[in-house]
């Protein structure tokens, strides 16, 4: 049975939760659990304040959050191993910086999913908002391992100086989409925004909508049509995790585009042919 905390009292301030981490609560009761302090806005309160709690992590290793939690910060922050469930939205800095384990959103999400991640999962099936896998600002590198599954949509800047690892969006992104890609691969399924992959150095943006393909920068040089191998892996891998791959995206032709030229020119948009 998974230690289950629900959200009792929401709160206008923002709560961030990163002290309550899996491999702390997975030794603790519910009780000491709840006695965790946390910051609601400049304060610190302990989590009973607003979470109720019952179960225990210590058998299968799985924390789940339930309601809405758009408001509540850093979930799975930093996680290891294990899983955590968010039954709702989870709020801002989800898996941020985490390692390992999985994380699984049933609802939507905010900014800065995955930020600056290393390794592990992450599966929202609905929308996230900006920065997804994306460096911190002053930052140099954004996601450095692991995968980020989004079944909806996203906002700006999806994998922003990412260096490593999957980023799979299943809806609309919205504007530069792997801006500064040092490495790494970035499905896009839905409608692409503008400015795509702009400062990149390596690494691969791939659009599956036929219907609607993104407007290439003048800094990038076209390279013929092709149906890239490692697509194909790609995508049979994400829709074995449930992602939902376009119809007809693995057999089809693409586009392909090298650059930046104003870097390495050394990246690849792919884009699916109508």
């Amino acid at each position: 049975m998974p230690l289950r905390l629900r959200l009792r009292n929401d709160s206008a301030v923002p709560i961030e939760v990163g002290t309550v981490r899996l491999q702390t609560v997975r030794e603790q009761t519910a009780d000491q659990v709840l006695a965790t302090e946390v910051l609601h806005g400049n304060a610190r309160e302990t989590l009973g304040e607003f979470f109720d709690a019952d179960g225990s992590a210590s058998d299968d290793n799985t924390l789940v959050f339930e309601g809405d939690c758009r408001r509540i910060k850093r979930i799975a922050e930093r996680l290891a191993d294990g899983q955590v469930r968010v039954e709702g939205t989870a709020g801002m800095h989800l898996g941020a910086e985490m390692t390992g384990g999985n994380i699984v959103v049933d609802g939507d999400a905010t900014d800065w999913v995955g930020a600056e991640m290393k390794g592990g999962r992450i599966h929202v099936r609905g929308r996230v908002g900006h920065q997804l896998g994306a460096v911190y600002r002053g930052g140099h590198r954004g996601m450095t391992g692991g995968e980020i599954l989004v079944d909806g949509d996203a906002g700006n800047e999806v994998g922003h100086s990412m260096r490593r690892g999957l980023i799979a969006v299943g809806g609309r992104v919205g504007d530069l989409s792997g801006v500064n890609l040092i490495a790494g691969t970035i499905v896009v399924g839905g409608e692409p925004g503008i400015r795509h992959g702009a400062g990149m150095k390596r690494g691969t943006i791939a659009f599956l909508d036929a219907q609607s393909s993104p407007e290439v920068l003048p800094t990038f040089r076209g390279a013929g049509n092709c149906r890239p191998t490692f697509l194909r892996f790609y995508l049979k891998h994400l829709a074995e995790q449930g992602w939902p791959v376009p119809d007809g995206a693995l057999d089809a032709l693409y586009r392909r585009y090298n650059g930046d030229f104003l870097e390495l020119g050394k990246g690849e948009l792919l884009v699916r042919s109508a």
